[in-house]
């Protein structure tokens, strides 16, 4: 059975893939990660996860960038850290901004490479965790998208203010404009103790 992610298993994760992605001698990137493995690494909840979930890349100038595809030696790089410790296939993936559909090619919250943490893992990798606001707009949306309860409980975790969740229903009502998705989103901001905050999307 593969091993789940801990915030020390991600740790480590990220340090191994570093290390080959020095021995292969690769491009430098740059890593824009959300999800629960952002969320244990910016100590924002105690959790795990399956994956680790690229949203964005980062080039040399700080500009945003497409992950899809995502680079092959870094694909490479990380099925040997798979093997290494055990992990899930794709364990390290871009399924956030994957297709015509994705969150970068539907568009980030604006301002957000400005609200980056980086960390730097060996001399080629540096990995960028996305910040409470925009884990917010992304939670919000993926519980309201894919209707996922783990989605709206790691949303409760960080206690979102009514300017937050507005400014986050807001974007996600540019990723989907449907009158069912607003009547969703309603729900859940009802559940969250604002639903009328819906009323004016």
């Amino acid at each position: 059975m593969p091993n789940q992610i801990d915030s020390e298993k991600l740790d480590q994760a990220l340090h191994l893939l570093a290390a080959r992605l020095d021995l292969a001698q690769t491009e430098p990137l740059g890593l824009v990660i959300c999800g629960g493995s952002a969320l244990m690494a910016m100590n924002l909840r105690r959790r795990t996860t399956r994956d680790v979930d690229v949203v964005a890349l980062l080039n040399a100038s700080h500009e945003l960038v497409s992950p899809d595809p995502l680079p092959d030696a870094l694909l490479e790089a990380a099925d040997q850290v798979k093997r290494d410790l055990g992990l899930f296939d794709g364990w390290l993936n871009n399924g956030p901004s994957r297709g015509e559909g994705g969150l970068f090619q539907m568009g980030l919250p604006e301002g957000l490479a400005g609200r980056l943490t980086e960390r730097r893992y060996g001399r080629r990798l540096a990995v960028y965790f996305v910040s409470r606001f925009d884990q917010i707009h992304f939670k919000l949306y993926a519980a309201a998208d894919q209707r996922d309860g783990r989605h709206l409980n790691d949303l409760r975790a960080l206690c979102p203010t009514f300017a937050e969740l507005e400014s986050a229903a807001r974007w996600a009502r540019t990723h989907d404009v449907s009158e069912g998705f607003r009547l969703v989103l309603k729900e859940l901001l009802g559940q969250l103790g604002h639903e009328s905050i819906a009323e004016n999307l």
